[in-house]
């Protein structure tokens, strides 16, 4: 259930919803950091759900000690109305089993916002490519029925890989083929559940492990300016440059080792 910070909540009808799924690497959250703490968001409110670890913490895009002390939960929602941006950061787990819960409540809230579509942004575990999923580029897409026609041509125009399905029964029955996204969370649930519902979807994902995700969030971000163009690309391939990185990434990987150790 969505939670409007005072104020009231805003008019979200035709805005383009951003979030990660919490999928291997969390690349899809950190790819979502990179997008609000650029583009300066203001946060509008709150995702409540019971589906979630709770979780607390200082504001991870701080800029200044005044705002520091702003506190953070688990699943908190950002607005850009210049670009039409409504964003969805996910910050805990999800409890076991809550999983299709909580997509139910996420696409309810779609549908009553009147959001035109949903953009997940995800990963999956290099380790389980198949043969065709280890050519080319690590990065994949899905559309949703309800958005395929609309954006399929500019797919195209972009040389985008769509994500490949694998045979169901390996080595007895190759013909059946069914989508596979392993380490991917919410993914495919979202994405399947999003398909029965006619709702807009495009699911944005890259293959990768698990260990200093930052390169796999950049690429991911990237890709996905690639097409939104939520930044100008200024005429270099690589925007990596442009993204603003979140103060909370200093904490990335803990403090260092204290000094008493040695």
């Amino acid at each position: 259930m969505f939670v409007p910070c005072e104020g009231g909540g805003p008019e979200l009808q035709g805005f383009t919803l951003l979030m990660p799924a919490v999928s291997v690497g969390n690349v899809g959250q950190l790819a979502i950091d990179l997008v609000i703490s650029t583009l300066r968001m203001t946060k509008i409110g709150y995702f409540y759900t019971d589906c979630l670890v709770p979780m607390v913490g200082n504001n991870p895009y701080a800029t200044s000690k005044e705002n520091s002390v702003e506190l953070s939960i688990n699943a908190e929602v950002y607005s850009l109305p210049s670009k039409k941006l409504v964003v969805l950061q996910i910050r805990s787990p999800f409890i076991k089993n809550k999983y299709r819960p909580f997509c139910q409540a996420l696409l309810s809230w779609v549908e009553s916002s009147k959001c035109a579509r949903v953009v997940l942004l995800s990963s999956s575990h290099a380790y389980q490519r198949d043969d065709e999923q280890l050519l080319g580029t690590p990065l994949r897409y899905l559309l949703t029925p309800a958005l395929e026609k609309a954006v399929e041509g500019r797919m195209q125009e972009l040389k985008w890989k769509e994500m490949e399905k694998i045979a169901a029964y390996p080595g007895i029955n190759d013909r059946e083929k069914v989508l596979h996204i392993p380490g991917g969370g919410i993914t495919k649930l979202l994405f399947t559940e999003s398909c029965s519902k006619g709702i807009q979807m495009a699911v944005l994902l890259k293959f990768c492990s698990e260990g200093d995700n930052i390169p796999d969030a950049f690429a991911l971000v990237n890709y996905l300016n690639e097409w939104l163009q939520l930044i100008k690309s200024k005429e270099i391939p690589d925007t990596s440059s442009q993204w603003k990185i979140p103060s909370s990434w200093r904490l990335l990987f803990g403090n260092g080792l204290p000094p008493a150790l040695f």
